[in-house]
């Protein structure tokens, strides 16, 4: 569950990134996030895992009220609460496997746990066979999916995109796609920013519009149900 009200955003020398935005959204939607550049969609992103604070108002994550949230305490709020960048942010030093894995390993987990639920990850997005390469062996649609599966081990309840297939052509771009939207139908509430009206139409889901900080219009569509076999995975991850 997220839930924002009446919250603004202001930076230094007064500029306004978000004005009095109030909304909701129910465990398990899938929301697009869209605008113009400015628009105050990646300040809006950022409020959801405390990247930054709201001036005034209420944001709300599930049971985190990351308005009055101790610094002491982000890190509790994003094991719940996963986050995939634009630019993947992998670390070419380490493999696919240890990309995911280095998540778990600084909260502590046991190497037993770590192992299952990387290769669960991986496997959600079809990479589980390329668990030894490293980011520079992978295609950028790849790299893409290793950024999520290092953002879906932790077994999130809330997934957040920034922008995820800005920098990917129309076919890969929908391939990560058909990954969000798997991660959806098991119960994950997505939030994702994009500019890819193609996409929105491909996968329609409620829409939320920005511009100038102000939400200018908020509207449903229907859901639509693909049908992803393991047979068309196959063929569409080889």
């Amino acid at each position: 569950m997220i839930e924002l009200k009446n919250v603004s955003k202001t930076y230094r020398k007064g500029v306004q990134a978000l004005k009095n935005i109030s909304l909701f959204i129910a465990d398990g939607e899938m929301v697009y996030l869209t605008g113009k550049s400015g628009s105050g969609k990646s300040t809006l992103l950022k409020l959801l895992y405390k990247g930054e604070d709201p001036s005034k108002g209420l944001v709300r994550v599930n049971d985190w009220n990351i308005s009055k949230m101790d610094d002491r305490d982000i890190y509790k709020l994003r094991r719940d609460v996963g986050v995939v960048f634009q630019d993947f942010k992998l670390l070419p030093s380490l493999t696919v496997y240890e990309n995911v894995a280095y998540v778990l390993e600084v909260i502590g987990k046991d190497p037993f746990e770590i192992e299952k639920a990387v290769m669960e990850a991986l496997r959600m997005v079809n990479l589980a066979g390329k668990a030894n390469m490293y980011p520079n062996q992978c295609s950028g649609g790849e790299q893409q999916r290793v950024a999520i599966a290092r953002a879906i081990c932790k077994n999130p309840s809330v997934l957040i995109a920034d922008e995820p297939t800005g920098n990917l052509n129309d076919e890969i771009a929908e391939e990560i796609m058909r990954v969000f939207h798997r991660i959806n139908k098991q119960g994950t509430t997505v939030v994702m920013a994009t500019h890819n009206w193609k996409l929105i139409e491909q996968f329609p889901y409620r829409v939320l519009e920005m511009e100038e900080g102000e939400l200018a219009s908020d509207r449903s569509k229907n859901h639509i149900s693909i049908l992803v076999s393991e047979d068309f995975n196959e063929r569409l991850y080889v």
